[in-house]
């Protein structure tokens, strides 16, 4: 269990982690040579050049003047200068509202992290439970709920701040939600003219054995949308045709370099061999091999457009619908076109930049089944994968590296390592785990045939945080695979999963402390290093880059990552809802995080990243049902925690019983409570008039002296009798006696 030591060490390692990559990043920013790797938006406007510099040849790749070094943190108010109207004109919607998603954070967490420390911590620290008792538990557990008694009143600070909390938090969602929506509006009012705007996309056109698609689609909308039709374009599988012309490209390119290559130096003519990667089979001259690929690639590409039109098969049964106005597109998209509600169905089209073409050719009959698999293959994939992060965190604790390398003891006991390993490991661990899987997601959300890059990014989004959900939260609350997590709650009453969870939840405050600092800090930091872009432009500028067009792309700008950043942000906002009031310790880490988070993505979005599309904030209802979901979890959790406390109402302790006992028997030394309990359960229709006789008999019998003969021989399964009433058990083997 991690220490407060242990939580400061890591502390000082993320931290010093994080300064490294920002002075780094400072540093090497002001660079000529890394001038395109880290303002790549502004070449791609037009706006930027690469710096030349007059003077000494080490001056065109290393910035020599001082100055510059003395304001090299002014990239941080740079950051913040930008208004929000340049920054939507600049980047775009998309950008801009998901900026605000680290502000929402900021908005929410502040006056609860404010709140806490100044009311929770103090309620939670003054107490001296855990001190008392014989649990193990760390200095972080004394400032959490875990140092509340049993049955105290102080509970009632935290039941009226999980709702303060969750006011607060519906409001500020509330205000921003409407914010952001009418943020949304104003954007579409004021942009200038889209295709997406006047056109729809029409699938699942029914066949006609005497018109072709597009004679169908023509007809049918000059009959239902005669006012409002303007012309429509098919959909083709046009896969392998891409891939040709991407060939081509490549070939180009190649071309491109042998011929500089040469005219630099036309002594000798460029040669390469054919075989595979250009290390093996024949070689030839490069310039004569390229631009006989090129004739070759040209040709076939021109007899695939030919298929792809001709061939009715390379038709699909779907268009691209364009209309005269706004209205009439928005009048086709919304409404249902058809009798038969499966025929003609419309939706509003991608923005261009936006349609993943490769998925247009996927049959609209299949989509069905294809989400049906994903679906499977995914619940499989997230109780799976499990299974490797368990097994790779068991190493990164203390109890597993003692348990399989047994030798290393010794170093392990050592104060710095321990708190290293506790500290530090397991949230790199899972750190190093998670990075495959957002290449995993895409690739399922793609089999399931998304139309657009947009909602390829938010349909994987939404699988990730599934996945974290499981695996990152539930998976390190509740100890155990996730397969023993599902047979955990399989086999327990439903009313006792939030329990489980909510005892759970104040045990593992540090390992997502941890976790955070690793994830949320010096990952952060690491961002805006940008080191794998920056290695790989080198590399490619050194031996790829044979044109201006190659350097453009060698830059790889990148983009926000929706799929990726999105729920990486709603764990910590799920992180900061459960624990506000169960572990408050924990929010400042939170803080920090949104805070660091919100100025490097800020100085990323204005100079790096160059979006792929726009889709005008429409993924604000996902940002905005997750949080809402996390809300709910909190409430989940807390009542689940409360909900220990149950059994004083609903059993009755036996320590409690035995002191009543011991009371009764010193007050009452001759009390007759066979006789007290002798009528206690008869039904009731037995006590009639009768009741009063059958009481005077009754107390006959435990007047009299009574021997009673019995064929009990053995006295093993005959309690001892009762020191408060000897008459109600025998003490004879072989009779019951009465006394007068």
């Amino acid at each position: 269990m991690a220490t407060l030591g242990d939580i400061g060490l890591a502390a000082a390692i993320n931290i010093l982690s994080a300064l490294i990559f920002l002075v780094a990043f400072a540093i090497l920013r002001l660079q000529p040579f890394n001038d395109r790797v880290y303002f790549p938006k502004w070449y791609l406007k037009g706006l930027r050049h690469s710096p030349t510099r007059s003077g000494a040849f080490v001056a065109k790749f290393v910035n020599v003047d001082w100055r510059a070094y003395i304001r090299f943190l002014n990239w941080i108010p740079d950051a913040l200068k930008m208004p929000e109207p340049e920054l939507i004109d600049h980047a775009g919607l998309d950008s801009a509202v998901y900026l605000r998603i680290y502000l929402l954070g900021l908005k929410i967490f502040v006056p609860i992290t404010l709140l806490a420390w100044a009311i929770l911590v103090p309620v939670n620290w003054t107490n001296s439970t855990l001190t008392k008792s014989d649990l193990t538990y760390s200095d972080i557990d004394k400032l959490s709920i875990s140092n509340v008694p049993l049955g105290s009143l102080r509970f009632w600070t935290h039941i009226v701040m999980a709702y303060a909390f969750s006011f607060w938090t519906c409001y500020v969602l509330k205000t921003e939600y409407a914010k952001v929506a009418a943020m949304r509006l104003q954007f579409v009012a004021s942009e200038k003219r889209r295709p997406d705007q006047y056109t729809v996309l029409v699938r699942n056109i029914p066949p006609d054995a005497d018109e072709s698609v597009s004679e169908c689609v023509e007809h049918f909308f000059l009959v239902n949308h005669q006012d409002h039709y303007l012309m429509h374009q098919g959909v083709y599988n046009a896969n392998k045709l891409a891939k040709l012309v991407k060939e081509k490209k490549s070939k180009q390119n190649w071309l491109d370099y042998y011929q500089l290559k040469y005219s630099r130096d036309q002594s000798k003519r460029p040669m390469m061999k054919t075989g595979f990667l250009g290390c093996f089979g024949e070689k030839v001259d490069a310039i004569e091999h390229q631009i006989a690929e090129i004739e070759r690639l040209t040709k076939e590409i021109a007899e695939e457009k030919q298929r792809v039109e001709k061939d009715p098969k390379s038709t699909m049964p779907a268009s691209f619908v364009s209309f005269k106005s706004r209205w009439g597109a928005a009048v086709c998209a919304q409404t249902q076109q058809s009798r038969n509600p499966t025929l003609w169905l419309t939706e509003w089209a991608p923005e261009p930049r936006d349609v993943f073409w490769n998925n247009l050719a996927i049959p609209y009959v299949s989509l069905t089944i294809r989400k049906l698999i994903i679906a499977v293959a995914f619940f499989f994939l997230t109780f799976f994968f499990m299974i490797p992060i368990a097994f790779v965190q068991t190493l990164a604790s203390l109890e597993g590296i003692r348990k399989k390398v047994p030798f290393l003891k010794v170093i392990i006991d050592e104060p710095f390592i321990k708190a290293f390993i506790q500290g530090f490991l397991p949230g790199i661990a899972l750190k190093i785990f998670l990075i495959f899987l957002p290449t995993i997601l895409m690739m399922m959300s793609k089999f399931e045939g998304w139309l657009s890059i947009s909602a390829l990014e938010r349909k994987s989004a939404s699988k990730y945080y599934i996945f974290t959900i499981v695996n990152v939260f539930l998976g390190n609350i509740i100890a155990g695979a996730a397969f023993e997590q599902l047979s955990t709650f399989l086999n327990q009453s439903p009313n006792q999963i939030p329990k489980t969870i909510g005892v759970a939840v104040p045990m593992k405050a540090s390992f997502f402390i941890t976790y955070i600092m690793v994830d949320g800090w010096a990952g952060i930091a690491g961002e805006i290093l940008r080191l794998k872009p920056l290695i790989f432009y080198h590399l490619k500028n050194f031996f790829l880059v044979k044109t201006e067009k190659d350097r453009e792309e060698a830059m790889d700008p990148g983009s926000v990552g929706f799929n990726t950043g999105e729920p990486q942000i709603q764990l910590y906002f799920l992180l900061g809802l459960v624990y506000a009031v169960v572990t408050p310790f924990l929010l400042p880490f939170i803080l920090v995080f949104f805070g660091l988070a919100y100025v490097v993505y800020r100085h990323q979005i204005i100079n790096v990243y160059n979006q792929e599309y726009e889709s005008a904030a429409a993924f604000w209802p996902d940002v905005h049902g997750r949080i809402i979901f996390a809300l709910c979890f909190s409430q989940l959790s807390l009542l689940g925690l409360l909900g220990r406390y149950e059994p004083a109402f609903t059993k009755y302790p036996i320590q409690e019983a035995r002191m009543r006992d011991t009371l009764e028997q010193a007050r009452e030394p001759n009390l007759n409570l066979k006789g007290y309990l002798q009528n206690a359960y008869v039904h009731p229709v037995f006590k009639d008039d009768d009741e009063d006789e059958d009481e005077d008999f009754m107390m006959k019998l435990e007047t009299d002296s009574v021997l009673v003969p019995t064929k009990r021989q053995s006295r093993m399964n005959t309690p001892v009798p009762s020191k408060v009433s000897a008459g109600s058990s025998p003490s004879l083997p072989d009779a019951v006696i009465h006394e007068h």
